[in-house]
């Protein structure tokens, strides 16, 4: 039983980030992202049923468009690969339930806005709304965070953050979806994904530096790696945080 819904879970996952593709293509160019049918974006040629299963289709076609031959980006079936795992994982953790369900549409419209902003430097302040809404539904579906630490979340990093902005450290998108996260995760989720985050950004930039990719002024999207900070938070955040108060002796 537990296989047979771990594969359910998978495919469930896939197939809805293989639609969040289509999102993250047309947010950014404005494009309604439902209500019109797939198309390549080489040719321009409707996309069957068929060329549209998530992971078949790609290996089927050997990552190639059927009608103009041109490659298909790798990154769309990772991204699909990316959804069956995630709801897989978010399954094993929570159970299947509202807290899943609600987890789950936090780390999609994660995914949404880190390759968006991957893409264009943007987070689109749709996002942001999404993830507070979805805050908004969690007092209901997930259990075990208070008003008061959801509240302290709002603002526990967005303000330093905000403070930082000024100076050009981060983006207002990043401050906005760390405001958002706080009131979905409470604060202590929200400060070890940031710090999380931090630290794997800070490793990627010295990695640019030494290998001279990038310049000491050269911007780096850091959306992906709050969100990235978060999604690991969300498995493990709380024990970080009670294990360094411990630390302190507080």
């Amino acid at each position: 039983m537990d296989i047979l819904v771990g594969i359910a879970s998978f495919i469930t996952g896939a197939v809805i980030y293989s639609f969040l593709n289509t999102v993250i293509y047309r947010l950014p160019e404005k494009k309604a992202v439902i209500g019109k049918g797939c198309v390549c974006s080489t040719c321009g040629h409707d996309l069957h049923m068929k060329d549209r299963i998530p992971i078949l289709s790609w290996c089927f076609l050997r990552g190639k468009c059927r009608y103009c031959n041109e490659k298909i980006p790798a990154r769309n079936v990772f991204i699909e690969l990316l959804g069956g795992v995630t709801a897989v994982l978010l399954n094993r953790q929570f159970g299947i339930g509202l807290h899943a369900a609600t987890m789950f549409l936090f780390f999609a419209v994660m995914t949404v806005i880190t390759f968006i902003d991957i893409d264009t430097m943007e987070i689109p302040p749709v996002l942001n709304v999404c993830i507070f809404l979805t805050g908004i539904a969690s007092i209901w579906t997930v259990g075990g965070i208070s008003i008061a630490d959801r509240f302290i979340g709002m603002f526990a990093i967005s303000v330093p953050l905000c403070v930082l902005a000024l100076f050009g450290g981060f983006g207002g998108g990043d401050v906005k979806l760390m405001f958002a996260a706080g009131f979905l995760l409470g604060w202590k989720i929200t400060v070890a994904g940031f710090f999380i985050g931090i630290m794997i950004g800070g490793v990627y930039a010295g990695y640019l530096l030494i290998k001279k990719l990038k310049g000491m002024k050269a911007q780096v999207a850091f959306g992906p790696f709050l969100c990235l900070g978060l999604a690991i938070a969300v498995f493990a955040g709380e024990k970080i945080i009670d294990l360094y108060i411990s630390f302190l002796g507080f």
